[in-house]
């Protein structure tokens, strides 16, 4: 079986936003199924790392186009003049008061040019490669993994110029109840109604839709009731092998109790309400306390906020992967912050994979209070409580022995299910089936 996979980042691009990608690369050629990549050449990255463009295998066939999309500096440099730097607002607040000015209108007129988010530059050069790699590949099924949300509408142009072709979505995020706000460079009427029609005409035209949470799944279904639930599937996301063989066993003794946070902070990981927990704790508790944040703080009034609780929180910058766990595996505890009930970063499943105790500050009702529950991997408080977030920081603190051990039981088969390769085999297997429709 032949699978094109579609993919707007890929290695070398570095970041837990390629993971998904790579490992249906790296897993599928193993369950019979070769697989062409179809990606941008000069896709904008928070950093590159070499190390994960070594974990493609050398018979996958990697395909790269450019793209208009702006480097990254730059385009975060628009996006933070188009929003003053502010924090995102809430979907539900009301807008601004006044006549927009020329600036505004200026403002307003870049925006809409992209829409429905900044990497729709890439569709006049993703759409003919596409086409020419069905034919030239004898591809039998597609994937179009998003975010960036603007590649899906690849699948109705696609299912256009091949009815019979299999075409997946696979949603990494959730998009239109979550993540609309944070995506956009705009957060009008428009930018919704053009994000709704395109994700509409997306699903109509594909064979299936993936999400990675069963709430996203759902939310998903509830949107499209004239479609058959059985096209509405849930392959989760997960961690693989750490990615170096030289990772410390764990912390030695020291006298700083080590929370690390692993991924961009942005949106809906916005880390106030912990920081305002880890200023009210006790003076002896907070002097042992050290919380590292590795990546980038894109969103400047969390990065002033991180900053003002120094040398309590450290802001480490963006590593390459092997880096980073190398980080979290000298660490004592791995720190989570997310207020969105629907999806779950990916980061959570790197977390599992280095087997590192997780205390997260999370919505109550959330998806990855459901996985901690689930796997016992770490406990939680609600992301909107300070109180709870401190006694969680006191009990974590005060738990760590004095030759640096922290007690933890998470349940094994559990955890195991949410390994790479057995999430892939479970894909292979919804590869194979609509394979086997069309013969």
């Amino acid at each position: 079986m032949n699978v094109l996979l579609i993919t707007f980042s890929f290695p070398p691009v570095g970041g837990v936003g390629v993971l998904r990608a790579l490992s249906l690369a790296k897993y599928l050629p193993a369950e019979g199924i070769r697989v062409d990549v179809l990606t941008a050449r000069n896709a904008p990255a928070v950093g590159r790392d070499q190390a994960l463009l070594r974990q493609v295998p050398a018979d996958v066939t990697v395909h790269r186009t450019w793209t208009l999309d702006l480097p990254f500096a730059l385009r975060k440099g628009i996006k933070k003049l188009l929003t003053r730097g502010k924090a995102p607002r809430s979907p539900s607040a009301p807008p601004p008061a006044g006549r927009p000015g020329l600036l505004k209108r200026l403002e307003g007129f870049v925006a809409n040019l992209l829409l429905p988010d900044p990497q729709i530059g890439w569709l006049p050069f993703a759409y003919p490669a596409a086409r020419r790699i069905i034919r030239s590949r004898k591809i039998d099924a597609v994937i179009i993994t998003v975010p960036p949300f603007s590649s899906v509408k690849l699948a109705a142009r696609l299912r256009k110029a091949f009815p019979a072709l299999p075409i997946i979505l696979d949603f990494r995020d959730e998009w239109l109840t979550t993540t609309l706000e944070l995506v956009s460079f705009n957060n009008n009427e428009r930018a919704r109604q053009i994000a709704r029609r395109t994700e509409s005409e997306a699903v109509n035209a594909a064979t299936a839709v993936v999400a990675v949470t069963r709430n996203a799944a759902d939310e998903l279904r509830k949107r499209y009731p004239h479609q058959p639930a059985a096209k509405f599937l849930t392959v989760p996301n997960g961690y693989d092998d750490t990615p170096s063989p030289r990772l410390p066993a764990g912390p030695q003794r020291v006298d700083k109790v080590i929370l690390t946070y692993m991924g961009s902070v942005y949106g809906t990981t916005d880390p106030r309400t912990l920081l305002a927990a880890v200023a009210e704790l006790p003076a002896d508790v907070r002097d042992r306390l050290r919380i590292r944040f590795i990546g980038h703080v894109e969103t400047p009034a969390y990065r002033q906020a991180l900053a003002a609780l120094a040398p309590t929180v450290e802001l480490v910058g963006f590593l390459p992967m092997s880096e980073a766990h190398r980080q979290l595996a000298a660490s004592h505890y791995a720190l989570l912050i997310t207020q969105d009930p629907i999806n779950v970063s990916a980061k959570f499943y790197d977390y599992l994979g280095a087997g590192k105790p997780i205390i997260a500050a999370v919505h109550p009702e959330g998806e990855v209070r459901r996985l901690l529950d689930e796997t016992g991997a770490g406990e939680w408080a609600s992301v909107n409580d300070p109180a709870a977030l401190r006694q969680l920081l006191i009990k974590a603190v005060n738990r760590v022995t004095s030759e640096g051990i922290v007690p933890y039981r998470p349940r094994p088969e559990a955890v195991a299910s949410y390994h790479r390769k057995p999430l892939t085999r479970r894909y292979a297997t919804l590869l194979q089936s609509f394979s086997q429709e069309r013969v």
